[in-house]
């Protein structure tokens, strides 16, 4: 049900990702322009990342009518993964899915206006009516209240929370002209906190080079504790990563968080040799009219920093470069409660993000009996096996 208030008013907060989760939302991989060769790989490595992620909690797999007997069949086997019938645009559920805020008993959702990073300014691609509408199915889908924050441009993989009042962004992103142009920066500010019921935001200069969400936050700086991040990095000066990344430094280096704690940055590096899309993964690909489209040799944003936070556990891209066990030690360290689940994630960047971008978690505070219902045309009912029809030493 859709709230008339906001989550400020009525004292609700979004949590920190390595918060516990009741479970994740992911969404099948099919659009032709951005999974190569009918998603065949795609798909493959999206169900090693829900087989991880269910191993300590709920997952629930969207897809729509065409496609949902597929996510049936796939995961016949996993009693803790839940398909639902669901249509979107594409696979992104990090950014069209809801993003959650609690309080002491219950989570909420919040519907972001969705536009395709960016609209007709810089979108990239022409249709995302399904995608803008994924958010308030979902919640419908899992019997919860949200907030319709609508015409408010976000994507949630440009916010990133540890919690406790402190939220990170990139100025790159959401001061694009494609996302709210008729906003001060202040306004935007002041939105966020309204809508996140937190108490300050760091604003980044900028993300990884060349990422075509306008430098989302998630591929560049995350929190894994309290005051407390890493930041994507390089030692070679050479590449147009080293500056930006060196002025998130300075930024982080300078600001404390709403606690007014300064913050421990470990730098997590990039791949040593840039990922970049081959002429054979090129040929794969069907887009759209009025779709972006992508070049042979085009470097991607690729960052170990889009890794995701399950209750037990951490998935780390890895792309076949020296620093793919890097990333995973650092990670390793900063988690040992967690077990670290390295997965080979090409399938994933070719088609724009990584595994942040295709998860989106909700928290711990509804019941599970609430988050297994059902509603929405082409939900089955619930049967057996669990299916739904609804430091800077580092690096």
């Amino acid at each position: 049900m859709k709230i008339n208030s906001t989550p400020s008013k009525d004292k609700f907060y979004m949590p920190a990702e390595y918060s516990t989760h009741k479970g994740t939302v992911m969404i099948w991989p099919v659009r032709p322009g951005s999974w190569p060769n009918g998603g065949a790989e795609a798909k493959q490595v999206f169900s090693q990342i829900a087989r991880a992620i269910a191993e300590s909690e709920e997952l629930w797999m969207l897809a729509d009518e065409a496609h949902i007997n597929e996510v049936r069949a796939e995961f016949k086997d996993d009693e803790h993964v839940h398909p639902i019938c669901i249509p979107t645009d594409d696979a992104w559920a990090r950014d069209v899915g809801p993003t959650c805020v609690v309080n002491e008993s219950e989570v909420r959702g919040i519907d972001w206006q969705f536009n395709a990073w960016g609209g007709a300014y810089d979108g990239l691609y022409a249709h995302w009516d399904k995608d803008d509408a994924a958010a308030s199915s979902i919640c419908d889908a899992l019997s919860m209240d949200y907030y319709d924050a609508h015409p408010f441009v976000l994507e949630g993989g440009s916010i990133h929370s540890d919690g406790e009042g402190t939220v990170i962004v990139t100025e790159a992103c959401l001061l694009s002209d494609g996302r709210n142009p008729d906003m001060t920066k202040a306004e935007i500010e002041e939105k966020l906190k309204e809508y996140l019921g937190v108490g300050k935001i760091i604003w980044l200069p900028c993300g990884i080079y060349n990422d075509e969400t306008n430098e989302h936050v998630d591929n560049v700086c995350a929190f894994v504790g309290p005051a407390e991040v890493v930041l994507a990095w390089t030692d070679n000066e050479a590449d147009p990563q080293y500056q930006m990344s060196l002025s998130c430094l300075k930024v982080l280096e300078k600001e404390t968080d709403a606690k007014n704690r300064p913050f421990t940055v470990h730098k997590l590096p990039i791949p040593k040799n840039p990922v970049c899309i081959t002429a054979e993964e090129l040929e794969g690909y069907e887009f759209e009219e009025g779709e972006d489209v992508r070049e042979e040799g085009e470097r991607l944003a690729a960052s170990y920093v889009n890794f995701y936070i399950s209750n037990g556990g951490v998935i780390v891209p890895q792309f076949g470069d020296e620093n793919d066990k890097v990333a995973v030690e650092i990670l390793s360290k900063l988690f040992p409660e967690r077990k670290v689940y390295p997965i080979y994630a090409r399938a994933i960047i070719v088609g724009g993000g990584n595994i942040h971008c295709i998860t989106q978690q909700i928290p711990n505070s509804l019941p599970l009996e609430g988050l297994l219902g059902s509603s929405g045309a082409c939900l089955a009912t619930t049967e057996p096996g669990g299916e739904t029809g609804v430091s800077e030493a580092d690096g």
